[in-house]
């Protein structure tokens, strides 16, 4: 897909954050764009902010997860342009953070049912009117870095991310019959309010292993706003999908990054690869030990200033968990 103007684009999470830089973007290249999201006063904000650059949008509110509303967004949106979305970007996700074996069947539930399983019901909605109408177009979904690592602080999400991945090769492998592209973008950190996902979560999921509170929200919203600006993240994404390029990396070295994680993978597969692991492990927590030394007269940097926070850490709660796993603050 070269062009935009005209394009009808239709974006899961475009209520704020990526999605919002998204309609931003490609709203300032003439595409008619939708932006679906739960958040009501998300997408009121959204409204105000694209209409005052001259962009006309149609919001709309929806839970990702639910499949019977997404198939009455997307009768939406052909009522109003007459065709279906010509662009899908599924961007929308939530995260939280504690130690993997703290993690709740309701954590599982919550952040893999929007991560994936929004996803997957984007694909499994607008996919079958994409090709029943003929539409040579683009399906996008923003992933992220966590899919090509195991993340002892975030599984869930990790694994939704991998999944997401893995889904769309398959997509992009299958859809190139009908003409329709398909990208992943696997960004880091991005300037979101992600860090309030908790928000949305669903009264009957609340129940999680992870120590979350205005302390630890408050970790991560100063996490975020450190992170890449939503426009400049659909700016990249937009390259890829005029280059028809499957994955994109919003960094410097992209090759160079997943030859140095998938060569963890190889050394993974046999005995000499898992000492490498072990003996270069040894070397990280040295160097790390060294620095500490080093820097023990100043102010504390990174994640070490969150000490006391309970970030990252499980609900004080648990009896199966050392102390130093949980927090009690």
């Amino acid at each position: 897909m070269k062009e935009f103007k005209g394009k009808v684009v239709f974006i899961a999470g475009g209520g704020s954050g990526a999605g919002l830089g998204q309609a931003e973007l490609f709203g300032s290249l003439g595409s008619r764009v939708v932006i679906a999201d739960i958040r009501k006063d998300h997408l009121a904000d959204a409204v105000r902010k694209l209409s005052a650059k001259g962009i006309d949008v149609l919001p709309i509110q929806l839970d990702l997860t639910d499949r019977k509303a997404y198939a009455v967004a997307a009768d939406l949106v052909e009522i109003k342009f007459g065709t279906p979305p010509e662009l899908v970007i599924l961007t929308a996700g939530v995260n939280t953070f504690g130690p993997a074996e703290a993690t709740t069947f309701e954590d599982f539930d919550w952040v893999m049912g929007v991560c994936l399983g929004g996803v997957i019901n984007g694909l499994v909605t607008f996919v079958p009117r994409m090709i029943k109408a003929g539409i040579r177009g683009h399906i996008a979904a923003v992933s992220s870095m966590g899919a090509f690592m195991g993340g002892p602080g975030c599984a869930p999400y990790s694994a939704a991310k991998a999944a997401v991945n893995n889904l769309m090769e398959s997509y992009y492998q299958s859809l190139k019959d009908y003409g329709i592209g398909v990208t992943v973008q696997c960004p880091g950190n991005i300037n979101s309010n992600i860090w309030d996902a908790v928000a949305t979560r669903p009264a009957h999921l609340q129940n999680t292993g992870y120590n979350v509170s205005d302390k630890t929200k408050a970790v991560l919203k100063s996490i975020h706003s450190e992170g890449i600006n939503p426009v400049e993240l659909a700016m990249q994404l937009k390259i890829a999908i005029e280059n028809e390029q499957f994955l994109t990396i919003p960094m410097d070295n992209p090759e160079q990054m997943l030859r140095s994680l998938y060569e963890t993978y190889i050394n993974y597969s046999t005995p000499e690869g898992m000492k490498r692991i072990a003996e270069a492990q040894k070397a990280q927590q040295e160097m790390a030990r060294k620095m500490a030394e080093e820097n023990a007269d100043k102010a504390p940097v990174g994640f070490e200033s969150y000490e006391g926070t309970g970030y990252g850490k499980a609900r004080g709660d648990i009896d199966w968990l050392p102390e130093g796993k949980k927090f009690r603050g």
